[in-house]
């Protein structure tokens, strides 16, 4: 049975979302510079991250800051500018895809920074690049339930070692070009932190409403793009083509309870110029509405989304319409609507 997950909330608001950049950069330049001898026995030109990606540059942690320290500092900003008090904050969703350890999970020490209650819910929830949408749809579910009132969102990620052992492997003797391919993806990927906080709408008439959104799922896809911290392979042309399929029907079915077509904003999942123009066009959403970040921060994983929200917030105005949208590996795909 093929069809949308929808779900609708009748009271809860984004009370706040913020960002954490990582602090070094580094260059696609660089990274050519760093690659310089395999490009040239492949006869692959320079420019490829510039010209096919659109990625100019992306963000790494410096030597004595960690992902998830980051994620804290993003955290205690967001409750800050909500004006909520740690010791009301009734759950924790950490959904990093970055984890230094399987067990246990990343949302205690992030739960043990913040300074939360033990009363507090904390647990991880792992979707890809779709884990932050899904842990507010989660957390709104909570609030709209009465369980919670309050909820942080969170997400730290780290893509150093990442970054590292791809150009690593892509010197070695024997790489051939559709394995230099296969890694492209992973040296678009950068770092950094987000942080939102979620609450009730009536008990805040200046947050910012989640209205609800869909969900859908191509998981025959699977297999198309598998990353771990030793490296991120992927088939680049059956993604994008598993991937737009997925948001067409996806979206073509929305429209029987949503009008998605005219929205002030559409933050979408940032991974490249060639994934961003193909939702564009397959939408026909307009793209002078669709602000980007991955040229200067990479696809930075879950936090791409808040990060991409958190730098447009000061210029949406009151009542604007939101859309958050993403496709992440799988494959699944999330659209989620807020009114400013």
């Amino acid at each position: 049975m093929n069809g949308n997950a929808t779900t609708t909330h009748r009271n809860v608001a984004l009370l706040s979302v913020a960002s954490l950049m990582a602090p070094l950069i580094t260059t696609s330049e660089e990274i050519d510079l760093r690659l310089k001898p395999v490009l040239a026995r492949l006869k692959l030109p320079t420019g490829l991250l510039q010209r096919v990606a659109g990625v100019y540059e992306r963000r790494n942690w410096g030597p004595n800051e960690t992902f998830d320290d980051a994620a804290v500092k993003a955290g205690k900003i967001a409750l800050k500018e909500a004006g909520i008090k740690p010791s009301d904050v009734g759950l924790l969703i950490n959904t990093s895809v970055t984890r230094k350890h399987l067990e246990p999970s990343v949302a205690v020490r992030i739960h043990h920074g913040l300074g939360l209650p033990s009363s507090a819910i904390n647990f991880d929830i792992a979707n890809a690049c779709l884990g932050f949408v899904n842990g507010m749809t989660l957390a709104a579910q909570l609030i709209d339930s009465g369980q919670i009132k309050y909820a942080v969102i969170i997400d730290g990620e780290d893509a150093d070692e990442i970054q590292t052992n791809t150009i690593d492997r892509l010197g070695r003797p024997g790489i051939k070009r559709k394995d230099f391919m296969s890694e492209f993806a992973s040296l678009t990927l950068g770092s950094g932190a987000a942080a939102a906080v979620l609450g009730p709408a009536d008990a805040h008439p200046g947050g910012h409403r989640i209205l609800g959104g869909v969900t859908r799922a191509a998981t025959q896809f699977n297999g198309l793009c598998v990353g771990s911290v030793d490296g991120m392979f992927t088939d680049a042309k059956a993604l994008l083509k598993g991937g737009m399929e997925l948001v067409v029907s996806a979206w073509t079915e929305a429209k029987r309870d949503w009008s998605w077509s005219n929205m002030d904003r559409y933050i979408v999942h940032q991974v490249s110029d060639v994934h961003t123009n193909a939702i564009v066009k397959a939408t026909g959403m307009d793209k002078t509405k669709v602000p980007l970040t991955y040229p200067t921060l990479g696809n930075v994983g879950p936090a791409s989304i808040p990060i991409t929200l958190s730098q447009e917030a000061s210029k949406l105005q009151p009542g604007n319409r939101v859309l958050l949208m993403g496709v992440g590996s799988g494959l699944n795909t999330a659209m989620m609507e807020l009114v400013w």
